[in-house]
Parts: structure tokens; C-alpha cells; sequence
């Protein structure tokens, strides 16, 4: 897994679990069209499955 990939929050935060919140919190997205891009880890992998459902994903 090299690379990056392209995290774009599509959903609100506003009534998610808080174990969502702070996943998002942890990838850096605060705002709903907020575009991150982060470095291809498992660990950020694992991170983006769990709230896949928010997020749109990409790989650069």
C-alpha cells in the first residue's frame, strides 16, 4: 500500500455516534466537503472503514 488517498466528507457529523466523531477527528475532517489526503496506511484504512459511509475515498 504506497500512496495516498483523498478523503472528501460527503455526510454531516451532526448525530453520529461519538466513536464516529472521533474517528473523523482523527483523519482531520472537521467540515462536510473538507478535502484531506493522507498518507495509504493500514492503520488509516481501518480508520476510513469504519465510517466509509461519510466519506468519499480516492486513491492518488
Amino acid at each position: 500500500m504506497a500512496g495516498k488517498l483523498r478523503l472528501t466528507l460527503k455526510r454531516s457529523r451532526i448525530g453520529r455516534l461519538p466513536k464516529h466523531r472521533k474517528i473523523l477527528d482523527g483523519l482531520g475532517l472537521k467540515r462536510r466537503h473538507q478535502v484531506v489526503e493522507r498518507e495509504d496506511t493500514q492503520s488509516i484504512r481501518g480508520m476510513v472503514k469504519k465510517v466509509e459511509f461519510m466519506l468519499d475515498v480516492e486513491e492518488c
